[in-house]
Protein backbone atom coordinates (compact mmCIF):
# COMPACT_ATOMS: atom_id res chain seq x y z
CA UNK A 1 0.00 0.00 0.00
CA UNK A 2 2.94 2.57 0.68
CA UNK A 3 3.91 2.35 -2.73
CA UNK A 4 1.19 3.75 -4.05
CA UNK A 5 1.83 7.20 -1.61
CA UNK A 6 5.73 7.69 -2.11
CA UNK A 7 6.46 9.51 -3.12
CA UNK A 8 4.12 11.57 -3.81
CA UNK A 9 3.83 12.78 -7.37
CA UNK A 10 3.64 10.87 -10.31
CA UNK A 11 5.06 6.93 -10.48
CA UNK A 12 4.07 4.09 -12.12
CA UNK A 13 0.72 3.43 -11.03
CA UNK A 14 0.28 7.14 -10.94
CA UNK A 15 -0.77 9.92 -8.13
CA UNK A 16 -3.09 8.29 -5.06
CA UNK A 17 -4.84 10.65 -2.87
CA UNK A 18 -6.78 8.28 -0.41
CA UNK A 19 -6.52 4.69 -0.06
CA UNK A 20 -9.46 2.94 2.52
CA UNK A 21 -10.31 -0.59 3.36
CA UNK A 22 -13.74 -1.69 4.88
CA UNK A 23 -14.00 -4.77 5.98
CA UNK A 24 -16.21 -6.96 8.11
CA UNK A 25 -17.78 -3.24 8.41
CA UNK A 26 -15.28 -1.63 10.04
CA UNK A 27 -12.53 0.66 8.66
CA UNK A 28 -8.82 -1.38 8.81
CA UNK A 29 -7.35 0.72 6.37
CA UNK A 30 -6.91 4.87 6.02
CA UNK A 31 -4.18 6.36 4.26
CA UNK A 32 -3.79 10.05 2.53
CA UNK A 33 -1.08 11.56 0.44
CA UNK A 34 -0.73 14.94 -1.03
CA UNK A 35 -3.04 16.77 -4.07
CA UNK A 36 -1.71 15.95 -7.34
CA UNK A 37 0.49 18.93 -8.52
CA UNK A 38 1.46 19.36 -12.12
CA UNK A 39 5.19 20.14 -13.38
CA UNK A 40 3.72 23.67 -14.68
CA UNK A 41 2.05 24.45 -11.26
CA UNK A 42 5.64 23.42 -9.59
CA UNK A 43 7.40 26.21 -12.04
CA UNK A 44 4.56 28.59 -10.68
CA UNK A 45 5.28 28.07 -6.97
CA UNK A 46 2.26 25.67 -6.45
CA UNK A 47 3.21 22.91 -3.60
CA UNK A 48 1.44 19.62 -2.98
CA UNK A 49 -0.86 20.23 -0.01
CA UNK A 50 -2.15 17.17 2.25
CA UNK A 51 -5.27 14.86 1.71
CA UNK A 52 -7.44 14.57 4.88
CA UNK A 53 -9.97 12.90 5.72
CA UNK A 54 -12.15 16.18 5.06
CA UNK A 55 -10.71 16.64 1.84
CA UNK A 56 -13.68 16.12 -1.41
CA UNK A 57 -12.77 14.34 -4.04
CA UNK A 58 -14.23 14.25 -7.52
CA UNK A 59 -15.96 11.18 -8.43
CA UNK A 60 -15.75 11.05 -11.91
CA UNK A 61 -17.42 8.06 -13.63
CA UNK A 62 -17.90 6.73 -10.33
CA UNK A 63 -21.20 9.06 -10.16
CA UNK A 64 -22.82 6.89 -12.40
CA UNK A 65 -23.15 3.84 -10.01
CA UNK A 66 -24.55 6.89 -8.04
CA UNK A 67 -27.15 6.68 -10.50
CA UNK A 68 -28.02 3.57 -10.53
CA UNK A 69 -28.98 3.68 -6.66
CA UNK A 70 -30.80 6.71 -7.40
CA UNK A 71 -33.11 5.17 -9.83
CA UNK A 72 -33.45 2.09 -7.38
CA UNK A 73 -34.93 4.24 -4.99
CA UNK A 74 -37.93 5.01 -7.79
CA UNK A 75 -38.03 1.63 -8.13
CA UNK A 76 -38.62 0.86 -5.05
CA UNK A 77 -41.18 3.41 -4.50
CA UNK A 78 -43.29 2.18 -7.84
CA UNK A 79 -42.41 5.06 -9.67
CA UNK A 80 -40.18 3.30 -12.37
CA UNK A 81 -40.55 0.14 -14.20
CA UNK A 82 -37.16 -0.63 -15.73
CA UNK A 83 -38.68 -1.97 -18.92
CA UNK A 84 -41.30 1.03 -20.11
CA UNK A 85 -39.62 3.77 -22.55
CA UNK A 86 -37.25 6.23 -20.96
CA UNK A 87 -38.88 9.73 -21.25
CA UNK A 88 -37.36 11.42 -23.40
CA UNK A 89 -38.92 14.44 -25.13
CA UNK A 90 -37.01 14.97 -28.01
CA UNK A 91 -37.86 10.55 -29.11
CA UNK A 92 -41.42 11.75 -28.49
CA UNK A 93 -42.46 11.34 -31.98
CA UNK A 94 -43.91 7.79 -32.73
CA UNK A 95 -42.34 7.75 -36.14
CA UNK A 96 -38.79 8.15 -34.16
CA UNK A 97 -37.45 4.72 -33.65
CA UNK A 98 -35.72 5.85 -30.37
CA UNK A 99 -38.68 6.01 -28.55
CA UNK A 100 -38.30 2.36 -28.63
CA UNK A 101 -35.61 2.87 -25.86
CA UNK A 102 -35.86 1.25 -22.69
CA UNK A 103 -34.69 2.52 -18.86
CA UNK A 104 -33.29 -0.27 -18.61
CA UNK A 105 -31.43 -0.22 -22.06
CA UNK A 106 -30.21 3.14 -20.87
CA UNK A 107 -28.89 1.78 -17.60
CA UNK A 108 -27.30 -1.38 -19.34
CA UNK A 109 -25.61 1.65 -21.57
CA UNK A 110 -27.75 -0.58 -24.25
CA UNK A 111 -29.73 2.23 -26.15
CA UNK A 112 -28.13 1.78 -29.02
CA UNK A 113 -27.06 5.46 -30.36
CA UNK A 114 -23.82 6.68 -31.98
CA UNK A 115 -21.53 7.98 -29.31
CA UNK A 116 -17.46 8.52 -29.19
CA UNK A 117 -16.22 7.98 -25.53
CA UNK A 118 -12.51 9.43 -25.58
CA UNK A 119 -10.48 11.94 -23.67
CA UNK A 120 -6.99 11.20 -24.64
CA UNK A 121 -6.67 10.08 -28.43
CA UNK A 122 -8.29 12.22 -31.10
CA UNK A 123 -7.18 13.88 -34.45
CA UNK A 124 -8.31 17.19 -34.07
CA UNK A 125 -10.11 17.91 -36.12
CA UNK A 126 -13.29 16.96 -34.10
CA UNK A 127 -14.14 16.72 -30.70
CA UNK A 128 -15.33 13.57 -29.00
CA UNK A 129 -18.97 13.26 -28.21
CA UNK A 130 -18.05 13.30 -24.15
CA UNK A 131 -15.21 15.72 -24.20
CA UNK A 132 -17.97 18.37 -26.37
CA UNK A 133 -20.55 17.27 -23.61
CA UNK A 134 -18.61 17.70 -20.81
CA UNK A 135 -16.93 20.84 -21.58
CA UNK A 136 -17.45 21.91 -25.02
CA UNK A 137 -20.91 22.75 -27.10
CA UNK A 138 -22.78 20.44 -25.01
CA UNK A 139 -21.89 21.54 -21.84
CA UNK A 140 -24.90 23.66 -21.11
CA UNK A 141 -27.58 20.97 -21.97
CA UNK A 142 -25.56 17.38 -21.32
CA UNK A 143 -28.77 15.33 -21.89
CA UNK A 144 -30.44 16.98 -24.68
CA UNK A 145 -26.98 17.08 -26.45
CA UNK A 146 -27.00 13.72 -25.86
CA UNK A 147 -30.11 12.75 -26.80
CA UNK A 148 -29.70 14.18 -30.55
CA UNK A 149 -27.41 11.75 -31.18
CA UNK A 150 -28.96 9.05 -34.64
CA UNK A 151 -29.83 5.43 -33.49
CA UNK A 152 -27.46 2.60 -35.17
CA UNK A 153 -28.54 -0.53 -33.29
CA UNK A 154 -31.70 -1.84 -32.19
CA UNK A 155 -31.68 -1.12 -28.54
CA UNK A 156 -31.14 -3.59 -26.00
CA UNK A 157 -29.29 -6.30 -28.09
CA UNK A 158 -25.66 -6.67 -27.69
CA UNK A 159 -24.02 -4.77 -30.73
CA UNK A 160 -26.19 -1.61 -29.18
CA UNK A 161 -23.78 -1.82 -26.38
CA UNK A 162 -21.23 1.43 -25.41
CA UNK A 163 -19.85 2.97 -22.68
CA UNK A 164 -21.25 6.64 -22.92
CA UNK A 165 -20.97 9.28 -20.54
CA UNK A 166 -24.13 10.72 -22.72
CA UNK A 167 -26.38 7.75 -21.84
CA UNK A 168 -25.78 8.77 -18.39
CA UNK A 169 -27.01 12.12 -18.47
CA UNK A 170 -30.06 10.77 -20.60
CA UNK A 171 -30.98 8.39 -17.60
CA UNK A 172 -30.03 11.38 -15.05
CA UNK A 173 -32.39 13.58 -17.02
CA UNK A 174 -35.56 10.59 -17.03
CA UNK A 175 -34.43 10.71 -13.17
CA UNK A 176 -35.27 14.58 -13.02
CA UNK A 177 -38.54 14.19 -14.96
CA UNK A 178 -39.95 11.45 -12.74
CA UNK A 179 -39.19 13.23 -9.46
CA UNK A 180 -39.97 16.91 -10.89
CA UNK A 181 -39.04 20.13 -9.41
CA UNK A 182 -36.07 20.64 -11.34
CA UNK A 183 -32.28 21.12 -9.81
CA UNK A 184 -33.73 21.82 -6.26
CA UNK A 185 -36.18 18.88 -6.19
CA UNK A 186 -33.44 16.79 -7.56
CA UNK A 187 -30.66 17.87 -4.88
CA UNK A 188 -32.96 17.22 -2.34
CA UNK A 189 -34.36 13.94 -3.39
CA UNK A 190 -30.40 12.62 -3.03
CA UNK A 191 -29.68 13.74 0.07
CA UNK A 192 -32.81 12.47 1.59
CA UNK A 193 -33.23 8.91 0.16
CA UNK A 194 -29.35 8.27 -1.10
CA UNK A 195 -26.52 10.05 0.61
CA UNK A 196 -28.60 10.84 3.95
CA UNK A 197 -29.37 7.55 4.53
CA UNK A 198 -26.07 6.01 4.84
CA UNK A 199 -24.32 8.85 6.47
CA UNK A 200 -22.81 10.32 3.11
CA UNK A 201 -23.05 14.14 4.62
CA UNK A 202 -20.12 15.32 2.54
CA UNK A 203 -21.70 14.48 -1.03
CA UNK A 204 -22.43 17.16 -3.54
CA UNK A 205 -23.43 16.59 -7.03
CA UNK A 206 -23.05 19.15 -9.88
CA UNK A 207 -25.77 20.43 -12.15
CA UNK A 208 -25.72 21.91 -15.60
CA UNK A 209 -27.75 24.87 -16.50
CA UNK A 210 -30.61 22.67 -17.62
CA UNK A 211 -30.92 21.81 -14.20
CA UNK A 212 -30.02 18.21 -14.98
CA UNK A 213 -27.78 16.43 -12.36
CA UNK A 214 -24.17 15.72 -14.16
CA UNK A 215 -24.16 11.87 -13.17
CA UNK A 216 -21.80 10.65 -16.09
CA UNK A 217 -19.44 12.29 -13.81
CA UNK A 218 -19.46 15.12 -11.19
CA UNK A 219 -20.24 13.75 -7.50
CA UNK A 220 -17.53 15.59 -4.91
CA UNK A 221 -17.58 13.41 -1.43
CA UNK A 222 -14.45 11.81 1.30
CA UNK A 223 -12.88 9.30 0.77
CA UNK A 224 -15.07 7.74 4.05
CA UNK A 225 -17.87 8.63 2.24
CA UNK A 226 -17.53 6.83 -1.03
CA UNK A 227 -16.84 4.03 1.32
CA UNK A 228 -20.22 4.07 2.75
CA UNK A 229 -21.63 3.81 -0.39
CA UNK A 230 -19.65 0.72 -1.59
CA UNK A 231 -20.58 -0.74 1.72
CA UNK A 232 -24.18 -0.25 0.71
CA UNK A 233 -24.08 -1.92 -2.53
CA UNK A 234 -22.13 -4.69 -0.54
CA UNK A 235 -24.88 -4.97 2.12
CA UNK A 236 -27.23 -5.46 -0.82
CA UNK A 237 -28.93 -1.55 -0.48
CA UNK A 238 -29.58 -2.25 3.10
CA UNK A 239 -28.41 0.04 5.87
CA UNK A 240 -27.90 -0.70 9.79
CA UNK A 241 -31.71 -2.18 9.01
CA UNK A 242 -33.16 0.25 6.68
CA UNK A 243 -33.80 -1.22 3.10
CA UNK A 244 -32.29 1.80 1.43
CA UNK A 245 -32.42 -0.04 -2.17
CA UNK A 246 -35.21 -2.85 -3.12
CA UNK A 247 -34.04 -6.03 -2.55
CA UNK A 248 -32.14 -7.05 -5.88
CA UNK A 249 -31.69 -3.94 -7.21
CA UNK A 250 -28.21 -4.80 -6.27
CA UNK A 251 -28.07 -7.69 -8.35
CA UNK A 252 -29.28 -6.03 -11.03
CA UNK A 253 -25.89 -3.40 -10.91
CA UNK A 254 -23.81 -6.10 -10.93
CA UNK A 255 -24.74 -9.08 -13.15
CA UNK A 256 -22.07 -9.30 -16.11
CA UNK A 257 -23.82 -7.99 -19.22
CA UNK A 258 -21.29 -6.60 -21.76
CA UNK A 259 -17.61 -7.57 -22.00
CA UNK A 260 -15.45 -4.43 -22.35
CA UNK A 261 -11.41 -4.42 -22.23
CA UNK A 262 -11.03 -7.42 -19.19
CA UNK A 263 -14.08 -6.82 -17.37
CA UNK A 264 -17.72 -6.51 -17.81
CA UNK A 265 -20.37 -3.55 -17.63
CA UNK A 266 -23.40 -4.31 -15.93
CA UNK A 267 -25.69 -2.07 -15.09
CA UNK A 268 -24.00 1.30 -14.42
CA UNK A 269 -21.36 -0.54 -12.32
CA UNK A 270 -18.59 -2.87 -13.69
CA UNK A 271 -18.36 -6.66 -12.53
CA UNK A 272 -15.64 -9.77 -12.98
CA UNK A 273 -16.01 -13.22 -12.99
CA UNK A 274 -15.20 -13.90 -9.74
CA UNK A 275 -18.25 -11.97 -8.14
CA UNK A 276 -16.28 -8.27 -7.77
CA UNK A 277 -18.01 -5.84 -8.58
CA UNK A 278 -17.02 -1.92 -8.85
CA UNK A 279 -17.74 1.86 -9.44
CA UNK A 280 -14.99 2.77 -12.38
CA UNK A 281 -13.72 6.59 -12.34
CA UNK A 282 -11.58 8.86 -14.94
CA UNK A 283 -8.06 8.85 -13.74
CA UNK A 284 -8.41 5.66 -11.09
CA UNK A 285 -11.05 6.45 -8.90
CA UNK A 286 -12.39 2.95 -7.69
CA UNK A 287 -14.73 1.60 -5.60
CA UNK A 288 -14.20 -2.07 -5.58
CA UNK A 289 -16.67 -4.21 -3.55
CA UNK A 290 -16.02 -7.91 -2.63
CA UNK A 291 -18.59 -9.95 -1.94
CA UNK A 292 -16.74 -13.46 -0.89
CA UNK A 293 -14.62 -11.27 1.72
CA UNK A 294 -16.74 -8.74 3.00
CA UNK A 295 -14.55 -6.08 1.92
CA UNK A 296 -14.87 -2.54 0.20
CA UNK A 297 -11.79 -0.91 -1.44
CA UNK A 298 -11.93 2.88 -2.07
CA UNK A 299 -8.79 4.27 -4.00
CA UNK A 300 -9.01 8.01 -4.88
CA UNK A 301 -6.01 9.79 -6.94
CA UNK A 302 -4.82 10.51 -10.64
CA UNK A 303 -3.71 7.55 -12.79
CA UNK A 304 -3.21 7.74 -16.68
CA UNK A 305 -5.59 5.08 -18.53
CA UNK A 306 -1.78 3.99 -19.91
CA UNK A 307 -1.08 3.07 -16.02
CA UNK A 308 -4.46 1.76 -14.96
CA UNK A 309 -3.70 -2.00 -15.75
CA UNK A 310 -0.57 -1.74 -13.06
CA UNK A 311 -2.54 0.69 -10.59
CA UNK A 312 -5.22 -2.07 -10.73
CA UNK A 313 -3.18 -5.15 -10.37
CA UNK A 314 -1.29 -3.75 -7.28
CA UNK A 315 -5.13 -2.91 -5.56
CA UNK A 316 -5.81 -6.70 -6.53
CA UNK A 317 -2.80 -7.46 -4.44
CA UNK A 318 -3.88 -5.47 -1.04
CA UNK A 319 -7.08 -7.44 -1.94
CA UNK A 320 -5.74 -10.45 -1.89
CA UNK A 321 -3.75 -9.62 1.71
CA UNK A 322 -7.23 -10.36 2.84
CA UNK A 323 -7.99 -13.53 0.83
CA UNK A 324 -4.95 -14.86 2.48
CA UNK A 325 -5.42 -14.17 6.29
CA UNK A 326 -9.06 -15.33 5.74
CA UNK A 327 -7.39 -18.91 4.39
CA UNK A 328 -5.31 -19.22 7.77
CA UNK A 329 -6.59 -21.78 10.21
Amino acid sequence: MEELFDPPGPVERGHTHALLVVQGGRLVIERYGYRFVSELEELSGVTPEPITADTRHISWSMAKSILHAAVGVLVGDGRIDVADRAPVPAWSDPADPRRRITWDDLLTMRPGLAWVEEYYEFDGSRLPDVVSMLFGEGNADMAGFAARFPLVHEPGSAAAYTYSSGTSNILAACVGQVIGGGEARMRRFLAERVFGPIGMASAEPSFDAAGTFVASSYVHATAQDFARFGLLYLRDGNWDGHQVLPAGWVDHGRLPRSPDEGSFHGAHWWARADGTFFADGFEGQRILVVPALDLVLVRLGKTHVDHAPALDARLDEIIHCFARLRAKP
